[in-house]
């Protein structure tokens, strides 16, 4: 596939973001992550969204890596610094889910891991936990799920994804500001927009949204299904930190208290006055809530 790389300089500057980034191969394409916090803690895997990038969770890494975590927060392919396949058709939801596995496992080795998934982040970060569980300790889920196509998904979810596909010209970061409370400054506005220097590198973005399973017989309704399956039976820590104000997710918020076993028992946060993109209204504090939920259930051994 042709893919397309965005050029370093546009990625000058980014405010509260001063991690170098590194890179690995993932199928012939070039992955980009961050790290922090020292390299003998335990291991937490930052998965971020549509439209957004790792940049998403710079609050959040400070208190993890303060906290003495390993944190790595990756792009996903199409984003941020990751390479970018150059048609819509390139995107599928197996791809992203092999892309990110190849990342974690293949070239990062992670074993002991805690996923935090948020939107995309989750969906695939959950089929990653559903298909590999030896490699992951617990799981935050924060504003996300894992559709099967089963289920109608809620009117706002649809008109945006209507806008993303149809729309002449994308504004990414008008895009993540609709899904904020907060009023987001123009050089973090501006660093949502970087990865994409005009329309060409958008191909993921416009993807992604229809790649979310809507009817049974979606491409990818049978694996989910299955990871449901394995998600039914995980009774490692599972939390779930959502916010109040994301009409998109919000849905699922109690579903996946009451279907993983691994979530009874736990005190489940909601983090006020936050909306989609949490890690932007109320980023410290959903890291607090990650740094408190590892260190209350350590791995076994």
């Amino acid at each position: 596939m042709r893919a397309l790389r965005t050029p370093d300089d546009r990625f000058a500057d980014l405010p509260g973001f001063p991690w170098a980034p590194r890179y690995a191969d993932v199928g012939g394409l070039r992955m980009a992550y961050v790290a922090d916090g020292p390299a003998d803690g335990a291991p937490v895997l930052l998965l971020h969204g549509e439209p957004t990038w790792s940049f998403l969770y710079r609050k959040v890494m400070r208190v993890l890596a303060d906290a003495g975590l390993r944190v790595i927060a990756a792009d996903m392919i199409g984003f941020g610094r990751s390479d970018k396949p150059a048609e819509m058709s390139d995107h599928s939801f197996a791809r992203h889910v092999e892309w990110m596995r190849a990342l974690a496992f293949d070239a990062l080795g992670l074993t002991g891991l805690t996923l935090v998934g948020q939107d995309w982040g989750g969906l695939i970060g959950l089929r990653l936990v559903a298909e590999h569980p030896d490699r992951f300790a617990r799981v935050v889920a924060a504003n996300t799920g894992l559709p099967t196509g089963d289920q109608p998904m809620p009117d706002v979810w649809l008109r945006f994804r209507e806008v993303v596909q149809t729309a002449p010209a994308l504004s990414v970061s008008r895009l993540v500001q609709s899904g904020c409370q907060t009023t987001l400054p123009p050089a973090v506005l501006a660093a949502y927009d970087a990865p994409f220097p005009d329309e060409s590198f958008a191909a993921g973005v416009r993807a992604m949204p229809g790649l979310v399973p809507t009817t049974p017989d979606d491409p990818a309704s049978a694996a989910n299904r299955a990871a449901w399956r394995q998600l039914s039976t995980w009774d490692k820590p599972f939390l779930v930190a959502f916010s109040d104000r994301d009409p998109i997710t919000g849905a699922m918020e109690p579903v996946l208290r009451e279907a993983v076993p691994g979530a009874a028992g736990l005190d489940h946060p909601v983090l006020k006055g936050a909306g989609h993109f949490l890690q932007e209204d109320a980023g410290e504090q959903l890291g607090q809530v990650i740094a408190d939920f590892i260190r209350a259930s350590p791995a076994p051994g």
